[in-house]
């Protein structure tokens, strides 16, 4: 997908503040400061649309960015803040949570992990519960220009395997310094919203051979 036009919609504090345009939705999920600000703007290649922070937390709402007339990323606030209030935390969780599993035009969530550190227990219990609910998601792990590329595959499998990625999860391996990652991951994107169905005469590639590049098949377990 070609960006033309991206711009900062709203920061949504509950569903009659989300956006009427009836527009695809595509959320951000992972810990405070993995990368969620940094992905959106790499993907749609612009330096500072979406604010960075280096204060754990600050993301308090949803963040609505529309791109095109396409689709809208929606970076949800960061887990695994410890200055946050418990309370506070509880009170994210459950707007969180009805977002996810209520949200008419959410088509998918990519779950953002540090490619350099195996998964957090948040980190787990987010992809557990995306799972269990059958909510579309794929991992994406960020910051693999942090470590060198002979070591990516290394950190690659510990997400999997910390993880226990079945075949049929999907896996981005990402960096927002390199722009690793970035075709593919709107190749992705535009399959899962059904962008350009309508203008190709291609035949959809069978289940399975979807993607390939960086975007990596669940565990390739040596248990056969």
């Amino acid at each position: 997908m070609k960006v033309n036009q991206a711009e900062f919609i709203i920061s949504a504090v509950g569903p009659s503040q989300y956006p009427p345009d009836a527009l695809p939705e595509i959320a951000l999920a992972g810990r405070s400061n993995v990368g969620k600000s940094s992905l959106i703007n790499r993907m749609i290649q612009r330096k500072n649309l979406a604010r960075t922070s280096s204060k754990p937390g600050k993301t308090q709402q949803l963040n609505y960015y529309k791109i095109n007339q396409d689709l809208f990323f929606v970076d949800l606030p960061g887990y695994g803040y410890a200055q946050v209030s418990k309370s506070k935390r509880e009170i994210w969780g459950k707007f969180i949570e009805e977002y996810l599993l209520h949200r008419e035009y959410l088509k998918l969530v990519l779950l953002v992990i540090d490619l350099r550190h195996p998964p957090s227990k948040d980190d787990q219990a987010m992809f557990a519960w995306l799972k269990h609910n059958g909510v579309p998601f794929c991992v994406v792990t960020t910051k693999a220009d942090k470590i060198s590329k002979g070591q990516w595959q290394k950190h690659v499998k510990i997400v999997k395997e910390t993880l226990q990625m079945e075949k049929s999860d999907r896996l981005v391996l990402f960096s927002s310094e390199l722009g690793v990652g970035k075709d593919d991951l709107w190749q992705l994107i535009e399959q899962q919203i059904g962008w350009g169905a309508d203008q190709t005469a291609e035949e959809p590639a069978a289940e399975g051979e979807a993607f390939a590049g960086t975007i990596e098949p669940a565990e390739k377990s040596e248990e056969g």
